[in-house]
């Protein structure tokens, strides 16, 4: 699925002043800065490894994610009523139409495999079922050895960054069954992460969870709007606010 183009600063710059005007000064700053890489007060427990360093977000990031933002269409949440996982195809499909699709491989599996480090695979499945490894933690910083069985996969979960229920309720009850398929398994919409830290999160949106992991924040908030523009999503005016917000702050450091 193509990149939505960068407009130029001073696109940008007229969308948002006609929607928060607040926010302008903070943008002026990212759009002329030069980089911006965060710098992180966040350390592991000791004996668990060097801290976890988020991918930098740079000022391009920022400026983008502000840019798609701009985009959005911003109304209330609608009921989610009639809503169902199996709406958004059979769990860790391999028959979609994004990136690491058909290959043989179910989603979950392609997504351990990128997330994690250190992998023993499954003997006889062509190297496709994970068995083994070490996730470092975006969204806590912890480090996590996952071992896969009935009593130990639970500890690392795939999380949605847009979370299905939430997609459901603001517009993907509106798409057709193959792209909410392909919304479910695209890997930018996908993180593999500590579960019991994924299941506090739920469904929510920005506006009332964000990761624990400060220094997350940028890229997280980034990934969810880049989602919600790609599907033709909308945001409520609290989650625009909140993600504004973030993306403001990234800009500010």
């Amino acid at each position: 699925m193509p990149r939505t183009a960068v407009p130029n600063h001073r696109t940008i710059i007229s969308t948002v002043r006609s929607r928060w005007p607040w926010i302008l000064a903070a943008i002026a700053v990212i759009v002329f800065a030069a980089m911006l890489a965060p710098q992180s007060d966040d350390t592991l427990a000791a004996g668990t490894g060097p801290p976890i360093l988020p991918e930098a977000t740079d000022a391009q990031q920022i400026q983008t994610a502000f840019a798609q933002l701009a985009t959005l269409e911003v109304k209330g949440r609608a009921p989610k009523t009639g809503y169902d996982r199996e709406l958004f195809g059979s769990s860790w499909t391999d028959n979609v139409s994004v990136e690491l699709g058909r290959n043989g491989c179910d989603t979950r599996n392609d997504i351990l495999r990128r997330d994690l480090v250190d992998i023993t695979s499954r003997d006889r499945t062509r190297n496709c079922v994970v068995q083994s490894g070490t996730l470092r933690d975006l969204y806590t910083g912890s480090v996590i050895a996952f071992t896969r069985g009935p009593k130990t996969s639970d500890a690392v979960q795939i999380d949605h960054v847009v979370a299905l229920s939430d997609a459901w309720q603001k517009g993907a009850q509106l798409l057709d069954a193959q792209t909410r398929a392909d919304l479910a398994n695209d890997p930018r919409n996908l993180q593999a992460v500590d579960g019991p830290t994924n299941q506090r999160k739920s469904d929510a949106d920005a506006s009332t969870w964000l990761p624990p992991l400060k220094n997350y924040r940028c890229t997280y908030v980034a990934r969810q709007v880049e989602v919600k523009a790609a599907y033709r999503l909308w945001v409520t005016p609290a989650e625009r606010d909140a993600m504004a917000g973030v993306l403001t702050e990234c800009g500010a450091r």
